[in-house]
């Protein structure tokens, strides 16, 4: 038993091709009326939840209305968890590599830019913002800040200066 191969002519190839893209439009069409056809769930004033449905009716998931919580304040923290920072009226800045802080400049990533960028992001004045302690290379650099009595700590890789977030 041997497999016959079939040689289509010009026309019936064309025609295949032609009924093949039929074939793929009208499935796509098809697939494309299913995700048109969303309903939508939706709270009213109440707290009460509807659905909408694409044939424009609607009707309540939850039939009760539900019931009226006591509102709660909730007070902030102390600000004696350690991220408070107290200096000292005579406290001086601590000196930075001048050769980094040259390099840096070409980048705009010197400690006045950072200072700059953390007074930006806390929105308050430059003058607000101390340097406490930096630890830096060319390449990257972590810098601790006294902003208005919060400790804030920003990285810096290359020329972009990001605030350090802890994970765990």
């Amino acid at each position: 038993m041997y497999v016959k191969f079939v040689l289509l002519n010009r026309y019936q190839f064309v025609f295949f091709l032609i009924m093949k893209s039929f074939l793929v439009a009208f499935l796509f069409f098809i697939g494309f009326t299913g995700f048109s056809q969303d309903n939508h769930i939706v709270k009213t004033e109440d707290g009460r939840r509807v659905l909408l449905k694409a044939d424009f009716t609607w009707e309540y998931i939850d039939l009760k209305k539900p019931k009226e919580v006591e509102q709660v304040e909730i007070q902030k923290p102390n600000p004696s968890n350690g991220n408070t920072c107290e200096l000292a009226k005579d406290f001086v800045e601590p000196k930075l590599n001048k050769k980094i802080q040259t390099q840096l400049k070409k980048g705009r990533a010197t400690m006045a830019h950072v200072k700059q960028k953390v007074a930006k992001d806390l929105k308050c004045d430059v003058e607000d913002v101390v340097l406490l302690s930096a630890s830096e290379t060319k390449a990257s650099g972590t810098y601790n800040f006294c902003v208005n009595g919060t400790k804030v700590t920003y990285k810096r890789t290359g020329h972009s200066i990001v605030k350090k977030i802890k994970l765990f």
